[in-house]
């Protein structure tokens, strides 16, 4: 008995009948090699056939585009909404100036909307899709509760991808495509956003828990972390905000954010005088990432010093960040960091939980912001730079 393959049909096999052959081992191992290559250039063709599809929608499955580009572009939506309208509100309350006020509120509760607009922008959405996401947007945030970023950026990633699978497929496009955006974004704030909102609340509320109880090593846990991510190509302030990270553990996130940015500002001056100083210590530190690829060891002494800085500002000033949660992940970008923990002061006082702004407020927010990272990471790096892990030039910018 032997098996071939059919012409008219390659995935069928043929039994044939003879009295004998010279190898049926050899015959039958041959026509099974013909039906799985077959069966794998057929999964090819497929894969190659999906491939092109979501290239031509503009779909890239990866961290970088979800986890990077929609996690900072969300950022820069919670900036230009909730933060500045929290940054408004403070002010004209302070000044006296009820259209800051007004003006602020309008701007903090479109704060679903600028996210998931955000999103869509840096998912290369088109139109249709893009201006979409705004009811979907402001239905993630308000179902996501405390943890409403967070919905919002996963529930506004599947539905932009969701309208950009269908754009532009039918005739009717400018019925088909908002519908299926809002439909699915929608249906999927109603189903998941509250429970994505108790969980990142949650585990929030969980860190925050942990550093009023153990202020030391949360102080130091936290500072780290934030200070490492506000770095990295991620955004810090994306996070603390989808977790709604304020109180001690903010301050902590404040402080190791700031000893990224200042510390990485003045250990650089020499290589990049005052230019450099204010593109990081206003802007962001992460300026030298492609520095701190070439080499890592540069990226010590900023490390170390958010480890000092975090624990002396949970521990000895308790400093904490009561403002917007998306604060506490700015550090020294524009000073929003600094804006949000006076806006703090100002809302636990309104609260009856601060008497007043004291000195020692003043001292402790100054030290840990500007005067410990500007002092401590250049001290921290001479023994890296007399070793020879550092050396001249490894921290010039561009």
């Amino acid at each position: 008995m032997i098996l071939r393959n059919s012409l008219t049909n390659p995935h069928a096999l043929h039994i044939i009948y003879i009295d004998a052959t010279a190898d049926k081992t050899a015959i039958i191992t041959g026509c099974l090699l013909t039906v799985f290559t077959t069966g794998k250039e057929k999964e090819k063709e497929m894969a190659k056939e999906k491939q092109g599809f979501l290239a031509r929608k503009n779909i890239e499955i990866s961290a970088r585009r979800y986890g990077i580009d929609a996690l900072g572009a969300m950022a820069q939506g919670l900036f230009a909404s909730l933060l500045i309208g929290t940054i408004l509100n403070t002010a004209g309350t302070q000044l006296g100036i009820e259209a800051l006020v007004k003006v602020g509120a309008y701007a903090s509760s479109m704060s679903g909307p600028a996210m998931a607009v955000a999103i869509g922008f840096a998912l290369q959405a088109p139109p249709l899709v893009l201006f979409s996401l705004v009811t979907v947007g402001a239905a993630a945030n308000e179902l996501g509760g405390a943890g409403g970023p967070l919905s919002v950026l996963i529930i506004a990633i599947i539905a932009a991808e969701l309208g950009k699978i269908v754009s532009k497929e039918t005739k009717i496009d400018i019925l088909v495509t908002p519908l299926v955006t809002i439909l699915s974004g929608v249906g999927l704030a109603s189903l998941i956003a509250p429970a994505i909102g108790r969980a990142a609340s949650s585990v929030g509320a969980l860190i925050m828990w942990a550093t009023n109880q153990q202020p030391f090593i949360m102080g130091i846990l936290v500072s780290v972390i934030v200070g490492i991510a506000l770095t990295l190509p991620i955004s810090s302030a994306a996070i603390c905000a989808a977790l709604s990270l304020t109180g001690l553990a903010g301050g902590a996130a404040v402080a190791g954010c700031c000893a990224q940015m200042i510390g990485f500002a003045f250990m650089s001056f020499k290589e990049n005088k005052w230019g450099g100083l204010v593109s990081q210590g206003i802007g962001t530190s992460m300026l030298q990432m492609g520095n701190i690829v070439r080499n890592p060891m540069i990226w010590l002494p900023p490390i170390i010093t958010s480890a000092i800085t975090g624990p002396i500002a949970t521990c000895l000033f308790r400093l904490q960040m009561n403002g917007a949660p998306v604060a506490s992940g700015m550090g020294t970008c524009g000073l929003v960091g600094q804006i949000g923990v006076y806006t703090g002061w100002i809302n636990d006082m309104a609260a009856g939980t601060k008497a007043a702004i004291t000195a020692a407020d003043w001292i402790g927010l100054i030290l840990i912001c500007f005067v410990l990272p500007a002092v401590l990471t250049p001290l921290i790096a001479i023994p890296f730079r007399k070793a020879g892990m550092i050396k001249d030039g490894d921290l010039k910018l561009d």
